[in-house]
C-alpha cells in the first residue's frame, strides 16, 4: 500500500512541476493550452475513497491556482472532475474487477476504454474551467474553441504519456 502512496505522491509533484514550469508557457495560437496535471486525478486507483479523491482533487486544483493566479478556478474544475470520475467509473467498471486492475491506466484498461475515459473527463474539466474563467455569453465562440482545442491537446498528451511511461499488462 505504501508503494502506491509513494508513486502517487511522486506523480502529484511531477505533474505539478511539469504543468507550472513547462506547460504553462505552451499555447497554440492562444487557443489550445494543455492541462496535463489532471492526469493525476485520472490515474488514482479505483479503490480510492471518495473523501480522499475529492480532497486530493481540490488540493491539486488549489496548488495550480496558486501558480496560475486564478482564485479557485482550477480547484472548482478539479472537484467537478472528481465527481465525473466517480460517476464514469461506477457506470463503466465492474466492482469485482478492482482486485485485478488497481489503476485506470492505458496499459491496464486498454486503449478504447482509456481514450473514452480521458476524453470524457477532460471535456468536463475544460468546459467547466473555461466557462468559469470567461463567463460571458459574448465570448462563447472563443470559449468553445479554447475548450475543444485544449481538450484535444490535453488528451493527446495523456495518450503519449500513457504510451511512453506505462508498461504493457502481463497476461
Amino acid at each position: 500500500m505504501s508503494r502506491i502512496i509513494l508513486m502517487n505522491l511522486v506523480r502529484f509533484i511531477m505533474l505539478i512541476f511539469l504543468q507550472v514550469f513547462l506547460l504553462k508557457n505552451v499555447a497554440l495560437y492562444d487557443l489550445a493550452t494543455p492541462y496535463l496535471y489532471i492526469l493525476f486525478i485520472l490515474l488514482l486507483p479505483f479503490e480510492t475513497p471518495n473523501v480522499v479523491l475529492f480532497t486530493l482533487s481540490f488540493l491539486l486544483g488549489l496548488t495550480i491556482d496558486m501558480f496560475y493566479d486564478t482564485p479557485g478556478l482550477h480547484a472548482a474544475a478539479c472537484t467537478v472532475l472528481a465527481l465525473v470520475r466517480v460517476m464514469f467509473i461506477s457506470i463503466t467498471v465492474q466492482k469485482d474487477g478492482f482486485d485485478n486492475e488497481p489503476e485506470p491506466t492505458l496499459s491496464i484498461m486498454g486503449f478504447r476504454w482509456f481514450f473514452t475515459y480521458a476524453l470524457v473527463l477532460t471535456l468536463f474539466h475544460h468546459f467547466f474551467l473555461f466557462n468559469l474563467e470567461v463567463f460571458r455569453i459574448t465570448e462563447i465562440q472563443y470559449t468553445l474553441s479554447r475548450f475543444l482545442l485544449s481538450s484535444i491537446f490535453t488528451v493527446f498528451l495523456m495518450l503519449v504519456s500513457g504510451l511512453l511511461f506505462f508498461r504493457r499488462k502481463e497476461r
